[in-house]
């Protein structure tokens, strides 16, 4: 059995697709990150940069339950546990591990920002909402171009690349995107839409994910309780 901490968010709902995807027993337990459940104890305990997602295996690789945080590495280690969503091949496997850096260091970030000046953000900073909005844009086009020569993002198979980057496109409309811009995306993310599997996945503590409104859940989002040292 593994155990899920986690939340209905973009990082959140990789690992809660891939689970679904492969088929293994998991508990969704939710961290609700507006009232401030990443700064427990017991979370950090699993997850030291008090963010979502964080799994338990009961079933490590040595027999030994195992945490890991990082949801690029909860993919990877679920992958290798189930031999599922990584191309066999050395070569293979390189590509795929090229774009799935490039979700982490490039996707999630970058479309993060886009989200949150263009959403969130309290002073609405034209230069921060041009800037990421620009980027958000640029990345778009960097995976169109990608998928008009390959079926999937790292190449023939639907891997954990894929899975990595679907979730944060699901927010396209608040990060300044026309998908008439993107042809050969659009047809990618509605493939990946109809899995049923991902259906399931971004379902996971969906019905508790309330829309931000709360003051105090701003706070504990982009205020300062955020920054102090654990």
């Amino acid at each position: 059995m593994i155990d899920v901490y986690s939340w209905a968010t973009p990082n959140g709902h990789k690992v809660h697709i891939m689970l679904e995807e492969c088929g293994l027993p998991y508990r969704a337990h939710p961290v609700n990150i507006g009232a401030g459940d990443q700064f427990k104890p017991e979370f950090l305990a699993i997850s030291p940069n008090n963010k979502i997602p964080a799994i338990i295996d009961s079933d490590g690789p040595d027999g030994q339950p195992m945490s890991l945080f990082e949801s690029g590495a909860i993919l990877l280690y679920l992958a290798g546990k189930t031999g599922r969503f990584m191309p066999d091949t050395v070569r293979g496997r390189y590509e795929m591990l090229e774009w799935l850096m490039f979700q982490m260091g490039g996707v999630g970030p970058m479309l993060g920002q886009a989200h949150h000046f263009r959403i969130y953000a309290p002073e609405k900073l034209p230069y921060a909402i041009d800037r990421y909005t620009n980027e958000a844009k640029r990345l778009y086009g960097v995976m169109d171009k990608r998928l008009a020569k390959s079926k999937y993002i790292a190449g023939p198979e639907y891997t954990i690349a894929d899975i990595a980057i679907f979730p944060w496109l699901r927010s396209w409309k608040n990060q300044g995107i026309d998908w008439a811009d993107y042809p050969h995306l659009k047809g990618w993310f509605d493939e990946i839409a109809a899995r049923p599997a991902v259906q399931r996945g971004v379902e996971v503590l969906a019905n508790l994910r309330k829309p931000l409104v709360d003051s105090q859940a701003r706070e504990v989002l982009f205020g300062a309780q955020q920054y102090q040292r654990r």
